[in-house]
Formats: C-alpha cells, structure tokens, sequence
C-alpha cells in the first residue's frame, strides 16, 4: 500500500488526534503516503440536543463507516470513549494507542474546583456521568446543557453562560489549552468514562493489509485497561443514556477496576471495585458489572 487515507471527524480535537496518528504511521513506514478524509457526522451536527436525545454516541462513527465501507478511507479514528462497545459487523479495531491523561478537568475562570463554587453555581456539561457525579457532591448546583467542540464550550464559559465547566483533561492538553485546567478531578475519586484518553483506530475486519499497517501503534497495557472497562460498559448495556463511570490501571500484576453507575436527576449511586488479571480483563470487567447490577445499580438502567 502506497497511500493510506483516514477518515476523521471535522472538530480541531479530531484533526488533532488524525494528525498525530497519521505522523506516527508515517515515521514507521517510510514511504507511506498518510491523507486525511474530514467528514461531518451527526453527532457533530446536531448540537441543540443530548447525545441520549439523538441516538447516542455511534453517531459520530457512522458517516465514517459508510466512507470506509464505499472505498472512500481506509480507517478511521476515534476518541475510544465514543465507541460503542460492540462495533457493526465487518469492523475492528486494530490499535489502540497508549492512553493520555483519563481524568475530568474542572474548568472555570473564578473558582478553584468543585468544593469552591457557590451555592447556585451553573456548572455546565451535557453527560450524564459528570451530572451524576456533580449532583452527589452538590445538589445545590444548577447543571446546564453543554455540547459542541472543545473550543465552543470554553467560549460559552468565557461569555459567562457558566461559572465552571466539566472537560477531559486529554482533550485540553491535545489542543495546548492546559492551562484552562483549573483542577484535575482525580479517579478513583471521580470516574471518568469507559476509555477516556484514550485514541483507536478502526477499519475493515477482512482488509489484512491495513490492519498490519496499523498494528504497529498498538500499545497493550492501554488496551488491558481499556478492555476492562469496555467490558464493564457491556454488561451494564451502557451507552450515553446511562452514567457509567469506569476506570482500571494495573498494580504490579494485578488489574484493578473501579465503577459506578448513578443518577443524573439526583445523584444516587451505587459503587463497586474489584481485582483481576491482564490477561482477562474482559472477566474482570463483566463481574464488576454483575456486581453493580446486584448492589441495585438496575434502577438507574
């Protein structure tokens, strides 16, 4: 293969991520030519309503599939956190690159971090996760719809829509805005979601010459964790309409998982950890999910 073409969503973060796969690819095969296939999908378009509202977080694969599967791109890249947990038949994902920072970042030009908000402060961010976890820690608070493209969201903060903003941390530093950090929510503290910060790429199951360009950018300790998590997503049928909040690193050789599954109406929640081994991390991922379902995690599903 001569020419290599990507497929990417059109937002700065997702051009970035492309950029940065398609620079690794071409320092490990010399001679590749790497092109990028911008598309718009409609998890992008749509912006006046929650991923739950639209149909979730497949939207923003699916015009990126269809390039792939009419011979327009080769592969595609994801932010992994916006991956369904099963994909469509006919689709892998070859290479899972190692993982940025997973946290949550709180965002805000006034106050430090959550505990320092006002009573009534408007904290703004349309998942259900970050909800769920906001209304635990500060029922007080008002929560505001919050999508669009990482700059979009900063400049609705900046016009004082909000006092403070939920962010991940990886996307901020990817777009050299790390600065607007203005403290890190610590996991296991505050889950971040299943795979967050970490990049995949994906591509036709049968086209063999692709997968074996691709799989020089897999990092495995990535994909231990985020399989584990993945996995835990599964077995709670979690999408976009649930707040699932997961997270595993390896200790030694243990593989440890941490999960929640809560409320974004009033913060109920209900946790559970556990302890596997990398080399079953979907096991350790599909317990930790039959364990939340049997603390009661059911009624928020």
């Amino acid at each position: 293969m001569k020419t290599l073409r990507i497929a990417t969503r059109k937002s700065p973060l997702a051009l970035w991520q492309t950029e940065h796969v398609a620079a690794r690819l071409r320092a490990a095969h010399p001679g590749l030519e790497v092109v990028l296939v911008p598309l718009s999908t409609r998890g992008d378009e749509v912006l006046d309503r929650s991923l739950a509202a639209i149909g979730g977080k497949g939207l923003f694969l699916k015009e990126l599939e269809v390039a792939m599967q009419r011979g327009q791109a080769d592969c595609a890249v994801h932010s992994l956190k916006d991956v369904p947990m099963d994909l469509d038949p006919g689709f892998t994902l070859p290479a899972v690159l190692e993982r940025a920072d997973p946290a949550d970042a709180f965002v805000s030009g006034r106050f430090d971090g959550i505990e320092g908000l006002p009573r009534g402060a408007r904290v703004g961010t349309s998942s259900l996760r970050r909800q769920a976890q906001l209304r635990a820690l500060r029922p007080d608070l008002q929560l505001g719809e919050l999508r669009g493209n990482v700059n979009t969201r900063l400049a609705r903060l900046d016009a004082g829509e909000y006092d403070a903003i939920i962010l991940a941390c990886a996307g901020l530093q990817r777009l050299g805005l790390e600065s607007r950090i203005r403290a890190r929510l610590e996991p296991p503290a505050w889950l971040p979601a299943p795979a967050q910060g970490a990049i995949a790429v994906e591509c036709l199951a049968g086209d063999g010459e692709t997968i074996a360009l691709l799989s020089v950018l897999e990092h495995a300790p990535t994909r231990v964790c985020v399989e584990a998590e993945r996995a835990l997503n599964r077995g709670l049928h979690g999408s976009c309409h649930v707040p699932v909040g997961a997270y595993a690193w390896q200790h030694g050789d243990r593989l440890r998982l941490h999960a929640l599954v809560g409320s974004a109406e009033d913060g109920r929640m209900v946790r559970a950890q556990g302890d596997g081994t990398p080399d079953a991390p979907e096991a350790l991922g599909a317990a930790l999910a039959r364990e939340l379902l049997a603390r009661g995690a059911g009624r928020f599903l």
